[in-house]
């Protein structure tokens, strides 16, 4: 119904030929490796849900189109997608029509997929030529010689068995109906769907680390046909001047060090980004690729037990967002819907978000580099047996290329492969996981903190500790946050096989106080339609007083060194969210923006009236 609407709307103020034109999420997909021969994909697809799996026998890789039709990039269940089937899809196909332009031949042509969810087959003209398993992770291939003259046939094949427990889920429900915090599912193709041509020689990728002490970006390129190409440029810009450049012979062993003069940092206060331009010569001198990039200079560090961003302490208040959407799921319906997001974290007093059981859009992560706008990457690991060894191979491939998509990001600065992982298995297989993806994560990269397991068992090894806690009474809330007579801080004891050791630590999940906008008194207490954790306020006033008490516990105490808000927007049954399902205000944003943004000293003292007027005794160590 939301398609035809829509569509009915436009024909109103569009002529028909624009109509058909219409490109669902047409910006470029990955604006840190960016093309200028590039086609988007996305729009109408036609389908055909698989349930009994005997596609393959039906010679369905042969299809030149099927009955039904769907809008990629948004999942069957969406409404976006105009089929919007809510029931378990274990397989399904695609089918679309490619013409590659003439002017591509001879040039590897590159298929890229945003993210499928979970295992997909890639047919071109009946032939296979990929198989790719993780429903988080973006992959690519290159189909030149696949493809013949005139229309080309491409055919994705999807499986998708949450059941299984054999991949990752995220908060995906394995009920019939979402519950608790478990949400509508999402099957296949669930972000852009692209195709650009590269010269023989060309970039297939490139690592952009800044060196903030040293005052320079270090490049690290890798090349399709290596030897073929001559010369690796780069260029920085600020604000269209020219800032450095450096040449280096191109090779995969390359590392290429741009100095830029008096740089200006990174951080959510002053999000200043460096436009680079990466260009690759052949032995002549022609260009072969270019590619236009952006880097900021940011530094993060932990230093003793204190989070560091561009070496000066750096608090983080941040707020839980989990990435879906009424209409979309997983996918955003529109590129300022991402940003909107982001702007509405900021707009509550947040200046960053822990991106929750979900690996968001590159286009989310560029706005968050681009508005200043700190984030933590984590897995959808939830759903996975983790005593498994093929679900342990199933996270690990899925995490590596996660972490080296994102890894150029600035505003990117933990990241978080777990989530409230449990010790619970007999021959030490999920210990062993843990610490096998900690070590992974930190080979990838050695510039970011790892927190092993947000709220969870970190095992033997974690840089910032962080623990969840949902108490809502104040007063118990820094009994159980407090330090302990050893001085140790609070952990969970009966998840945790190793004890705090030092670490920066954090508590990286609390409030989650459940509200619903425009809240009747019957609905009070209830959780018939929605839910939250602890009984529900019986005003707004007293809302605010119960988030502002929690917060201000929090911030009193000095050996917290951060903080995550439950949460940003209200997820289908979990209304515990700052803003509607619909990114709507429920309170006063002022009111809720000077809670967030309280000084240290501010909330020590008022933490301090409350004991006293309590008459609260601190007991003797």
């Amino acid at each position: 119904m939301n398609r035809i609407c829509t569509l009915l709307i436009l024909a109103c103020v569009m002529p028909w030929f624009a109509i058909k034109a219409f490109v669902p999420r047409s910006e470029y997909p990955r604006p840190q490796f960016e093309r200028d021969a590039w086609i988007n994909l996305n729009g109408e697809w036609s389908y055909q849900f698989d349930f009994s799996k005997s596609g393959d026998e039906r010679n369905l890789k042969q299809s030149s189109g099927f009955a039904d039709t769907i809008i990629v990039p948004f999942c069957p269940e969406s409404s976006l997608s105009g089929v919007g089937y809510k029931d378990f899809i274990n397989a399904m196909w695609y089918h679309r029509k490619l013409e590659i332009p003439a002017d591509w031949c001879g040039k590897h042509i590159m298929l890229n997929f945003g993210g499928v969810d979970y295992k997909s087959v890639i047919y071109i003209n009946g032939v296979e030529v990929m198989t790719h398993f993780g429903g988080s992770s973006s992959f690519s291939v290159d189909i030149a010689s696949y493809i013949k003259s005139g229309d080309n046939d491409l055919v994705v094949y999807v499986e998708d068995d949450l059941r299984s427990m054999m991949q990752t889920a995220g908060k995906q429900s394995r009920r019939l109906e979402s519950y608790n915090a478990f949400y509508t599912r999402v099957t296949g193709i669930w972000q852009t769907v692209w195709l650009e041509a590269v010269e023989k020689g060309g970039l297939k990728c490139c690592r952009i680390t800044p060196d903030l002490d040293n005052g320079r970006f270090v490049f690290e390129p890798e090349f399709f046909d290596p030897g073929t190409a001559a010369c690796f440029k780069v260029q920085i810009l600020d604000n269209g001047k020219l800032v450095s450049t450096v040449e280096a012979a191109a090779s995969n062993s390359a590392v290429v060090c741009a100095d830029v003069k008096d740089a200006k940092t990174w951080s959510p206060e002053t999000p200043y980004l460096y436009d680079v331009l990466i260009s690759v010569m052949d032995r002549d001198g022609n260009m072969i690729d270019e590619v236009k990039s952006y880097a900021g200079m940011r530094k993060v560090e932990l230093r003793g037990t204190k989070f560091y961003l561009n070496n000066e302490p750096y608090y983080q208040r941040l707020v839980l967002d989990q990435g879906y959407y009424p209409d979309g799921q997983w996918t955003a319906p529109s590129d300022s819907a991402l940003r909107r997001d982001i702007e509405l974290g900021k707009q509550a007093g947040f200046n960053g978000a822990r991106l929750h059981q979900k690996v968001f859009e590159q286009r989310y992560i560029y706005w968050a580099d681009k508005l200043g706008y700190l984030v933590w990457g984590e897995s959808a690991s939830w759903g996975m047996d983790w005593c498994s060894p093929v679900a342990a191979r199933n996270m690990i491939t899925e995490w590596e290329e996660c972490v080296r998509r994102d890894y150029n990001a600035p505003s990117l600065v933990a990241w978080s492969p777990l989530n409230e992982s449990r010790m619970d298995d007999v021959d030490g297989q999920r210990a062993r996981l843990t610490d096998d993806l900690y070590m992974i994560t930190h080979r990838l990269d050695r510039t970011r903190p790892v927190v092993t397991a947000s709220g969870g068992d970190h095992a033997r090894l974690t840089d910032i500790y962080s623990e969840h806690t949902y108490v809502q009474d104040p007063v118990k809330l820094y009994e159980q946050l407090k330090l302990d007579a050893d001085g140790k801080p609070y952990v969970n004891r009966p998840h945790q096989s190793q004890p705090y050791r030092g670490e920066v630590y954090m508590i990286d999940e609390f409030g989650g106080i459940r509200w619903v906008k425009e809240m009747k008194v019957a609905e009070v207490g209830s959780d018939k339609d929605f839910w939250g954790y602890g009984s529900a306020p019986r005003t707004e006033e007293e809302f605010y007083k119960r988030l502002e008490e929690q917060v201000n516990v929090i911030l009193s105490l000095d050996h917290i060194d951060g903080f995550c808000f439950t949460q940003i927007v209200d997820v289908e049954l979990e209304k515990n969210g700052i803003y509607t399902y619909d990114r709507q205000q429920k309170f006063d944003m002022e009111r809720i923006r000077k809670i967030f943004t309280k000084s240290r000293e501010q909330a020590k003292k008022e933490v301090a009236e409350m004991l006293q007027q309590l008459n609260y005794m601190e007991p003797d160590k």
